[in-house]
């Protein structure tokens, strides 16, 4: 990366724009569901869902079909070929997972991978692995990036977000201190969490993300007390990988998380969006 690039980078992820983010001027919500035994793409208005022919990223219309949006099973939103996560992209989090103050803000975003396997939707339950003894939530703005990024300036990164959804980005602690990777602590099936609507149109530089566990919140804050801010974050991740449409960024957890237990059922609000529902349960193989 260039000297002007990173500078560029650190600069967008310390600062908010001043100014409005240029961004579509209508607010729509998209969703990917089930009915009667299909899956598709739609579009949500009012109490109807409209049946797209594809992914809203690829420019998917409506087919003329639609459906009350109470008939509809709701899945996880998109099928990423890749999915991205920052670590410790708010103080509040650093501070409380390293117990130190003060701590040195690194340079560049902190990113991990998770796997494809680990979206699941909405109202899913999500397995309590047999082993484990340390799971808990972090909840977060997800964005989806709607066209090809490589190479991208953080001035320019807004052009290549479709736009933004609620993920936990489920962590078992014990596996994720002592494993070589996070492979476990963050790769296990059903550890991602999404949903329940891709949101294009809002200001995703400030929507506030909230967490609640059985019905406590957790977790409140808003992505504009990122380290790294969106932009910047989506620049730094397409020097190195090429992102590709439907593919998803976890942008980080604020705050303190904690230990989930079977039976807990765990909310995660993002202005805007909605809000993703899932109970843990233990497993059943």
């Amino acid at each position: 990366m260039s000297k002007g690039l990173a500078a560029t980078v650190m600069a967008l992820s310390l600062f908010a724009f001043s100014g409005a983010v240029a961004m579509a001027a209508e607010i729509s919500r998209y969703v990917r569901y089930s009915f009667d035994n299909e899956i598709h793409y739609g579009i949500e208005d009012g109490d109807e869902v409209h049946q797209l022919d594809g992914a809203p990223w690829a420019k998917g219309s409506r087919t003329g079909i639609s459906v009350a949006a109470s008939d509809v099973t709701l899945l996880a939103p998109a099928e990423p070929s890749k999915v991205i996560a920052v670590g410790y992209n708010y103080i509040s989090h650093r501070e409380e997972m390293t117990h130190e103050e003060n701590r040195p803000i690194p340079e560049y975003p902190p990113i991990f991978l998770k796997l494809p396997t680990t979206i699941t939707g909405p109202d899913t339950e999500v397995p309590y692995p047999a082993d484990a003894t340390d799971l808990h939530f972090e909840g977060e703005l997800v964005v989806i990036i709607g066209k090809t990024a490589r190479n991208v300036a953080a001035a320019d990164a807004a052009e290549y977000i479709f736009g933004v959804t609620a993920g936990n980005d489920i962590s078992e602690r014990s596996w994720q201190a002592n494993d070589l990777q996070w492979f476990r602590a963050k790769g296990t099936d059903k550890f991602g969490p999404l949903g329940p609507a891709i949101v294009t149109g809002l200001n995703y530089l400030d929507l506030r993300v909230q967490t609640r566990l059985n019905g406590e919140t957790m977790q409140n804050q808003s992505s504009k007390d990122q380290i790294h801010n969106i932009h910047a974050v989506v620049s730094y991740i397409s020097q190195y990988v090429t992102l590709y449409p439907g593919d998803i960024i976890y942008t980080g957890t604020p705050g303190a998380t904690s230990a989930m237990k079977p039976g807990d059922v765990v909310e995660i609000e993002v202005e805007g969006v909605g809000i993703l529902r899932n109970r843990i349960v233990s497993r059943v193989d």
